[in-house]
C-alpha cells in the first residue's frame, strides 16, 4: 500500500489506480483512495457517482478497519451533498454528515469539516452566527488557519460574539503571521481606517 501511495503522490494516477482496484476489497485505506480519485478524476474520467459510493461504503462501515477514515469519508459525502456532485444536492444532507466529521470539535475527527461548518452558518440557507462562531472556535483550536482568520473578523465586527477588538487583533494578527491572506487584508482595512498608514502599508507588502 505505501509503494502504491507514492505513486499517487507522484502523479502517476493510471498505475495508482490499476493497483488500489486490486485491493480494494480487502483495504479501506485503497477504497478511500479510490472514492477520492473518481469524485476528482484523477487517474480516470471523473465519475462522482461512483466516488460518493465508495465513501459510502467506508461511512457505513463496521469493519474497525474502517473506523480512522469515517471523519473524513463524511467530510467527502457532505462535500458531494453540498455541492450536488454525484447525489443531489441538499444543504441539510451536507450539514448532517460535516455534522458526523467535526465530531464536537474533536481534534482527531475531520478539522476541515469543523471550519467548513463555520463557514456554512455564516453565509448559507442554515445562517447561525453563534454556531459558525462556535465551529470556528473548534478549529482554529485545532489548528486551523481559514478559522482563525474567520474568528479574527467575528471578534472585530461582533459577529455570533460580543465586539473584542483586542481578541480580534490577536487572531487576525496570528492567522496573518500564518500567511492568510484574508486576515492581512481585514488588517490592512484596520490600520488604514485609523490611520496607520505604515502599519497598513507594511502588512500589505506581504
Amino acid at each position: 500500500l505505501v509503494i502504491v501511495e507514492l505513486l499517487l503522490f507522484s502523479g502517476l494516477y493510471e498505475e495508482a489506480l490499476i493497483q488500489f482496484e486490486k485491493i480494494e476489497d480487502t483495504d479501506f485505506q485503497a477504497m478511500y483512495q479510490l472514492g477520492v480519485m473518481h469524485y476528482d478524476g484523477l487517474g480516470t474520467k471523473e465519475d462522482p457517482e461512483r466516488g460518493v459510493e465508495y465513501m459510502k461504503k467506508i461511512l457505513y462501515s463496521d469493519a474497525p478497519e474502517a473506523r480512522h477514515l469515517k471523519f473524513a469519508a463524511a467530510y467527502n459525502l457532505g462535500r458531494a451533498y453540498y455541492e450536488g456532485c454525484g447525489v443531489k444536492q441538499s444543504t441539510e444532507e451536507a450539514e448532517r454528515l460535516w455534522l458526523i466529521a467535526a465530531d464536537h470539535g474533536n481534534p482527531k475527527a475531520s478539522v476541515k469539516a469543523q471550519s467548513t461548518l463555520g463557514m456554512l452558518y455564516s453565509v448559507s440557507v442554515l445562517k447561525d452566527l453563534k454556531k459558525a462562531f462556535f465551529w470556528h472556535s473548534e478549529a482554529c483550536g485545532n489548528g486551523n488557519l481559514e478559522s482563525q482568520g474567520a474568528l479574527g473578523v467575528m471578534y472585530l465586527y461582533g459577529q455570533g460574539i460580543r465586539r473584542n477588538t483586542k481578541s480580534a487583533l490577536e487572531c487576525l494578527r496570528e492567522a496573518a503571521e500564518r500567511g492568510n491572506i484574508y486576515a492581512q487584508g481585514h488588517l490592512v482595512e484596520y490600520y488604514y481606517n485609523r490611520k496607520f498608514y505604515s502599519t497598513a502599508v507594511a502588512v500589505a507588502k506581504r
